[in-house]
């Protein structure tokens, strides 16, 4: 008997699960805007064929989605709606500032140093160095 082909869906609890968190959220199915474009990468001629990746935008706040984590397009419209509520749930709870701070000192860390900067550096790195030079054994024998 040849192996079947298996089909991936969402199951039901899962399904009434996100429809709950979209009514909690306020979230309406009309205001997406979902396009469904063709794949990249691995999966070979089923993701060159078929649109299964999904691009799905929140209307009111403008935020944007893609998702292409699997190869079946209906997995991957849930995946997505999920996604971008998990965007809207940030946003609406203000994590999203709170990200926006943490990638800022990131960039601000890994900015290049000013000269000034760099050579205050040095000046102290110079300094430590004389006070280790202080620190030599004698040795008795020498003198």
């Amino acid at each position: 008997m040849p192996p079947t082909l298996e089909v991936m869906t969402i199951s039901q609890e899962k399904d009434t699960a996100l429809r709950e968190r979209m009514e909690r959220l306020g979230v309406r199915e009309e205001d997406f805007r979902e396009t469904f474009i063709r794949s990249s990468g691995p999966g070979g001629q089923k993701v060159n064929k078929t649109s299964s990746c999904v691009y799905l935008v929140h209307l009111p706040t403008g935020l944007a989605v893609k998702c292409q984590q699997e190869r079946s397009q209906a997995l991957n419209r849930f995946l997505a709606r999920r996604l971008l509520l998990d965007r809207i749930e940030r946003l609406r709870t203000g994590l999203v500032s709170a990200e926006r701070m943490r990638v800022e000192k990131i960039r601000r860390q890994k900015r290049r140093r000013s000269r000034r900067a760099q050579e205050k550096t040095l000046e102290a790195k110079h300094l430590q160095a004389g006070k280790k030079a202080l620190r030599i054994k004698i040795d008795p024998e020498k003198g």
